[in-house]
């Protein structure tokens, strides 16, 4: 934890000091779809996808959904069993453009919340998953997020987040329409 707030309190350094005036984020009325791969998943393996919505409400605060799918298993000798993961709710995060210093229109720096379900399921080819311990469970989840997008066209840009969900890092596209 202590690593991903460093490196997250260096990128807003850095990228403050690639600014030079201070704006206001324009983030009302704005719509943003990002798709993205998790690295670091917190549920011993697989590749998280996901894919998360927000709509601007004023200027620093958006608010939206998210899912997020994780899948693993192993194959031994033709017992093959595999648990998927998948993780939905609401989001909401604090646009820090202004809160920072950081005029570069393009660049995107935010934080916030999220709340929502975790739905956890087990299957193996034998017959037996129903009888089997499952160690995970169907819960609640509060997760936090921390993360910066770059918008590299007006409307297709890139993104990064760090916090709890699914991964622990997050990469991918963004559309903004």
């Amino acid at each position: 934890m202590k690593t991903r707030f460093f490196y997250l309190t260096l990128f807003l350094l850095v990228a403050g000091i690639f600014t030079s005036k201070v704006q206001a984020q324009e983030v009302a009325g704005t719509k943003y779809l990002n798709a993205g791969i998790g690295i670091g998943s917190f549920n011993a393996g697989g590749i998280p996808l996901g894919v998360s919505f927000e709509y601007g409400l004023k200027n620093n605060i958006s608010v939206g959904a998210f899912f997020d799918y994780a899948r693993y298993g192993e194959n031994y000798a033709g017992y093959k069993w595999h648990y998927t993961f998948l993780y939905f709710g609401g989001r909401a995060s604090y646009h820090a453009n202004e809160l920072f210093g950081i005029s570069n229109e393009k660049l995107d720096v935010y934080g916030g919340l999220s709340l929502g379900f975790r739905s956890v399921s087990y299957k193996d080819n034998s017959g037996y998953y129903n009888d089997y311990y499952n160690p995970y469970t169907n819960s609640l989840i509060l997760g936090l997020h921390a993360g910066a997008r770059y918008m590299l066209s007006e409307k297709v840009g890139g993104f990064a987040e760090v916090g709890y969900g699914v991964a622990a890092l997050r990469l991918g596209v963004t559309a903004k329409f």
